[in-house]
C-alpha cells in the first residue's frame, strides 16, 4: 500500500479498505475505457489530501465523506460524458454500495483542467490527491493552480452561500414540528461545516487560504481583524476543523441544536459582509442592503447569463434582469432568508426564484431547486 495516508489518524484497517476500494475502481476503470483515450484516475477530496474523516462505530473506523475522483479522459469532455457517463456512474453506484459512502466521478480532461480558471476545488486537488492510473507527475501540467493568491473572491462567495445553504436547510427542520434524529445528525453536520467555513472564507478572500484544514486553522489564528469577532471565529474553525477530521452522530437534543444553530448564524453575517464588502468594494451594512443592492457577479459574461436564464428558467426568466447570472438570485435572496425573514416580500423572492412564493417556508424549496444547479 501507498505510504500516504488517506487521513491524519485512522486505523490501518481503515486505510487498507479505502485502498482496497480505489485500486479495484481503478481495476475496472482501465478495463472500461481504451488506454489511448484514458489519461488518468486522479482521488480528490479530503481522502486524497490525507485528511478524510474518521468515523468512529462499534466496529471500528469506518469511513466519512466523499470519495470524489478525477476521471481524465483525451478528447472533449461533454463527448466523454456521453459515452462513458453511464457505465461510470453505475460504477460509482456500486462501490457507494459497497464502501457506505459517496462514491463520485467527474468526467473532465487534463486540458481542461490545466486551462481552466483557478478555484478553490481545483487548488485542492493539485495540492493534495492521489493518482490510481496514470503517471505520478499526472498534474505537473496543472501547477500554476497550486496558489492560493490565484483563488477569485467570488470563490470565497461560493464557499460561504453553499455553507450558508447548509444553515438556511438547517433552520427549515429546526422549525418543522416533528424532529427526529436524522434531522439532528443534519443540522449538526451543517453547522460543523459552517462553522469551518466562515474561516476558511475569510482566508480565501484575502489570498492566505491553504489546502490542509490544520494549516488553515494555524493562519488564522495569527490574523487580526479588529472589525470581526475573531476569538470566537477561531473557536468555531477548530469545531469545524474537528468535526472535518473525525465527524460524529450527533446526540444532541432540538434545543440544543437550535442555540448552537442561533450562535453561528449571528457569527456567519459579519463574515458574509466582510467577505462581500472586499469583493464587491462596497458597504453593506444589513442583510436587506446587501440582497438589495447591485450585480452580485461581476465576473460573469452577460450573453452567457442570458442563455443561462433561458435555459433554466424559460422565458419567464427573462421578464426581470435577464442578462443577471442565475446564482445572483441565490445571493440576494440567501440573506432575506438566513438572517431577516421578516423582511421577507413574497412578490419580490417570486421574482429573484422566478418560482410562487407566498412565505418563508415556500421559498425553501424554490430557492433549493435553483441551488442544485448553481451551487
Amino acid at each position: 500500500m501507498n505510504s500516504q495516508r488517506f487521513t491524519r489518524d485512522g486505523s490501518d484497517a481503515l486505510e487498507e479498505r479505502i485502498d482496497s476500494t480505489c485500486r479495484d475502481i481503478a481495476t475496472e476503470i482501465t478495463q472500461r475505457i481504451p488506454s489511448d483515450r484514458l489519461q488518468g484516475l486522479v482521488l480528490a477530496g479530503g481522502y486524497g489530501r490525507g485528511e478524510g474523516g474518521v468515523l468512529e462505530t462499534p466496529e471500528g473506523h469506518a469511513p466519512y465523506n466523499d470519495l470524489e475522483f478525477f476521471l481524465l479522459l483525451r478528447g472533449m469532455p461533454r463527448l466523454n460524458e456521453r459515452r462513458h457517463g453511464a457505465e461510470i456512474h453505475d460504477l460509482a453506484h456500486r462501490m457507494t454500495e459497497r464502501l457506505g459512502i459517496e462514491v463520485e466521478f467527474k468526467i473532465t480532461s487534463l486540458e481542461a483542467l490545466a486551462g481552466g480558471i483557478t478555484t478553490m476545488f481545483i487548488y485542492d486537488l493539485v495540492e493534495g490527491h492521489r493518482i490510481f492510473a496514470g503517471p505520478e507527475n499526472l498534474l505537473e501540467v496543472c501547477r500554476p493552480h497550486a496558489k492560493a493568491s490565484r483563488i477569485p473572491p467570488h470563490e470565497a462567495t461560493r464557499l460561504l452561500m453553499n455553507r450558508c445553504s447548509g444553515l438556511l436547510y438547517a433552520k427549515e427542520r429546526l422549525s418543522r414540528d416533528a424532529f427526529n434524529r436524522e434531522d439532528a445528525d443534519f443540522v449538526a453536520r451543517n453547522i460543523a461545516k459552517a462553522r469551518l467555513a466562515l474561516g476558511d472564507a475569510l482566508l480565501a478572500v484575502h489570498g492566505l487560504y491553504h489546502w490542509s484544514c490544520i494549516e488553515r486553522h494555524q493562519v488564522l489564528r495569527q490574523l487580526e481583524w479588529p472589525e470581526l469577532p475573531l476569538e470566537e471565529l477561531i473557536t468555531a474553525h477548530a469545531d469545524g476543523v474537528d468535526f472535518k477530521l473525525h465527524p460524529t452522530t450527533s446526540t444532541a437534543t432540538h434545543d440544543e441544536l437550535a442555540a448552537r444553530h442561533q450562535s453561528t448564524l449571528e457569527l456567519a453575517w459579519p463574515v458574509w459582509r466582510h467577505v462581500e464588502e472586499c469583493r464587491l468594494h462596497r458597504p453593506f451594512p444589513s442583510p436587506a442592503t446587501y440582497s438589495r443592492s447591485g450585480d452580485k457577479c461581476p465576473e460573469t459574461q452577460a450573453l452567457k447569463n442570458l442563455l443561462l436564464r433561458l435555459r433554466t428558467f424559460g422565458r419567464r426568466g427573462l421578464h426581470s434582469r435577464p442578462f443577471r447570472y442565475p446564482r445572483a438570485a441565490l445571493l440576494n435572496t440567501l440573506p432575506i432568508l438566513l438572517w431577516d425573514a421578516e423582511a421577507a416580500d413574497p412578490a419580490w423572492l417570486s421574482s429573484q426564484l422566478v418560482a410562487p412564493v407566498t412565505g418563508w417556508r415556500d421559498a425553501i424549496p424554490a430557492y433549493q431547486r435553483l441551488w442544485e444547479h448553481y451551487n
